[in-house]
This record gives C-alpha cells, structure tokens and sequence, in this order.
C-alpha cells in the first residue's frame, strides 16, 4: 500500500471559484464506507469528467467513480485564466510544423465544439464569450516573437490579424502595448463556472466524490484506494491528478510542475467603465514572452492578471508567495491601467501548470487496467478535454486517426530528479523572467 503525502491545498483566495454563478450549489459528496465501482477516476477536471462522460457513453451499465480531492472547481481546472485555445499559442516551442499545428488545430476545435455544446445543452452560466485572443507585446525585443507567432499562422493557414499602435489601444482599453496577434477563434470563459456545470451534467453512471483525498493505493489486479473513513475497489482506475501524478508513483522523471499565480479585480464600477472602457468589448492577451503577463477584461467588468511563477516541491504555496505574486500583480495592473491604479483586487490564488520538456502530454497505459495522463502545458481546458475524451476510447481499444495523432505526441521528454529538477526549473525561471522586461 503505498501512501500518498502530497494533495491539493487552496492556495489563496480562488477568485473564479468564488465569483461562479453555482458557488454555492453542492456537488457530489465525501467517499465513507466500503465502495466497489467498475472504473474510479482519480481527478474531476476538465480531463477526469471528459473521460468519465465518454466513457458513460461507450459502457452505459459500467458503475463509474470521479474523485476528487477538492470542491469542484477548487482545482488546477478551476485556477487558470479561462482560455479555450484553440490554435496552437507555444512561442517557444521550436521550428513550427505546419500539418502538425493543423492537426492539434483540429483536435482543439473538436474540444471546444463539445464544450459548446455541454454549455447550450444544459445552460452552463460560465460566461462564455467568443472574444478571440490577442498575443501581445510591449517590448521592442519582444516583437519578434509575434512574428514567429503570425508565420507559424501564415503557414498553417490559420485566421488572424496583427493589430498595432492606436488601433490596439481602442479595443484593450489601455495603450501598454505596442503591437498583438489577434486570432478570432479563442473562447473565454469563467472555467471554475464551465467545469462545475460539466460535473452537474455526468450521466447518472457516474458517481461524483468531492472533498474526498485519496490517503494511500495499492494497484491491481483489483485497485484499492484509502481514504479518510472509506475505502473504494475498482477493477479500472484512470489517473487524471495533473502535478500530483508523481505522488501516485507513476510519471517519474517526466513532469515538472510550476505555480503560478493570478488576482482579480473587484468589478468596475459604470463611471470607470464610461470613462475608460466605453465600446470596449471582454477581452483577453497572452504574452509574446512565455514569462510574461497575461490578462483578461471579463464580461462582468473585472481585470484578471496571472504572472509570477515560482518552484513548489511540495505542491502548495504559502503566504509569502502569496503576498509577493500580489506585488507583481500589482505592478502590472498599475502599469496596463494607470487611469484606475487605485482597483482593489478582491482576490488572489495560486494553482500549478504541469509541463513536459518538450509539450507532449503522458498518455498511457500504466499496468492491467490501470492508465494515467497529464501534462498539458497549461491549455488544460481543451487539451485535458480531449484527451480525457481519447482516453476513454483508448481505454475500451478503440482506433482512430486522432487517436493515433495523440499517441505519436505523447511521448515527454526525460527530466532529471530531484534536487536537480528544482534547481535547473529556477535557474531557467530566472532567465526567462529577466528576458520578459515590461511585459511581465
């Protein structure tokens, strides 16, 4: 049996959790007692619900369990900035691949059209909005990275529009930035909001566990899982834990896991809407430097700002880091909108990223009937979407082309252990931090 030390904690003031239209509707309840399913899923976010709502459909008398340590929504699903991406964004990621980036352009869509429909069919509240994305830049020196971004466009044939100077400023509502790569395909979205109204949606074969933190596990043939007052058997498990991955003793040497941090405004009040953002439409931008800010005006008249990444071993933050996340935050804030510097942030969390070397995600089969994937880089909302989804099939040997695509993808690079992973991790946090300047 082995135990399991590190879980997910609430890292701060989780501001999408708390400002969801479904905050304060309870979902699933705490594992007690002695349960045996068919398959238990370890992970109910966007990737444990995708795969367990597929799976409903493939084996409809399957008696199916979602775990998950936290609320619904607490969760790495519930903590990032509620883009649902669907060209590819990595700037960094080396020598673009046209027909590769047509491909996972393809599998986002895919995602993003399930989640639309999820959305329509059972009246999610998550504020949806078909905004696009901007990737911008402040930085001269930084400018050269949207071009890299508009010719890997270019030649994938993808949809966009660069947008500069005044032209820029009219539609963000502040002049900061010089120039962006404008591409209309990107959904924004309150994902706290989106992943609780998923989980309220699962068929009725499927059995949510909320608050429920797997303590220790022993895998297979029959798996086991221990829990505070419960214990639950399945013949299948599934992995879908994210950065915890390598607490369960599976995805060594394959992940390194970030926190990175955001705060969010108070709402504007109708005068500093008319004053500053009159005509301005809900927005967001990702930074042309991968260390830099990313920001969002929302639906509700709010400013989100996620930056700061720190090396947790452990997992959770602490207060300092806290504290010192806010700082930043506020610098940027105070340097984007300097006509509403005075905004309180009403709230400010930390969540984790899990990322391979190379922006392949695990997607695998672990032992007898046993499977695990994580590592999505940080575009979980659809990537975990459909992966989740892929998985199920894959569960059940079934073949597809994208099935096949996503197998020849997963293959992550090896990382050193630890002390090294840590050190190595901060050392390029570093640098990349530095290169960013003012688009931090």
């Amino acid at each position: 049996m082995q135990s399991i030390h590190k879980r997910p904690a609430i890292d701060g003031d989780l501001g999408w959790y708390e400002s969801s239209p479904s905050r304060h509707s309870g979902l699933g309840a705490r594992l007690k007692g002695e349960q045996h399913f068919d398959v238990a899923i370890v992970g109910a976010g966007f990737t444990g619900i995708s795969l367990a709502r597929r799976l409903a459909e493939i084996r409809p008398q399957a008696r199916i369990a979602l775990i998950d340590a936290l609320e619904i929504g607490q969760g790495t699903s519930g903590r990032n900035a509620g883009f649902l991406i669907d060209v590819p964004h990595n700037v960094d990621g080396g020598q673009p691949d046209a027909e590769y980036e047509r491909q996972l352009f393809a599998l986002n869509n895919l995602a993003i059209g399930q989640l639309r429909s999820l959305k329509e069919r059972y009246r999610i509240d998550c504020g949806w909005h078909d905004a696009g994305k901007y990737m911008s830049a402040h930085e001269e020196g930084n400018l050269a990275r949207l071009e890299c971004f508009a010719d890997a466009l270019k030649a994938a044939g993808f949809e966009y529009e660069v947008v500069e100077g005044q032209a820029l400023s009219r539609r963000l509502g502040t002049s900061y930035y010089k120039a962006a790569v404008y591409t209309p395909g990107n959904v924004l979205v309150n994902p706290a909001a989106l992943v609780r109204g998923l989980a309220a949606a699962l068929p009725e074969s499927v059995t949510l566990f909320t608050a429920s933190p797997v303590v220790a596990c022993d895998y297979g043939p029959v798996h086991t899982l221990k829990f505070l007052g419960g214990t639950l058997r399945a013949d299948v498990l599934a992995l879908t834990v994210g950065s915890f991955s390598e607490a369960f003793g599976r995805v060594g040497n394959r992940l390194a896991s970030l926190f990175t941090y955001a705060s969010l405004t108070e709402p504007l009040c109708g005068s500093e809407v008319s004053a500053h953002f009159n005509g301005v439409r809900p927005w967001g931008t990702t930074s042309a430097h991968p260390a830099g800010t990313t920001v969002r005006y929302t639906p509700d008249g709010r400013i989100f700002v996620r930056n700061t990444f720190h090396v947790q071993p452990a997992l959770r933050s602490s207060d300092t880091c806290l504290q010192a996340a806010w700082e930043n935050h506020r610098r940027s804030f105070e340097a984007r909108f300097p006509s509403i510097a005075g905004k309180r942030f009403e709230y400010t969390w930390g969540g984790l990223i899990s990322m391979t070397l190379n922006h392949h995600s695990v997607f695998r089969k672990d032992g007898d009937n046993f499977f695990s994937t994580v590592g999505c880089n940080g575009v979980g909302v659809v990537k975990g979407t459909y992966l989740g989804h892929f998985m199920a099939e894959y569960m059940n040997g079934m073949r597809s082309r994208e099935l096949d695509f996503i197998m020849a993808n997963s293959l992550p690079g090896w990382m050193p252990p630890e002390p090294f992973k840590r050190i190595g991790a901060s050392l390029r946090l570093r640098r990349e931090v530095a290169g960013a300047g003012g688009d931090v």
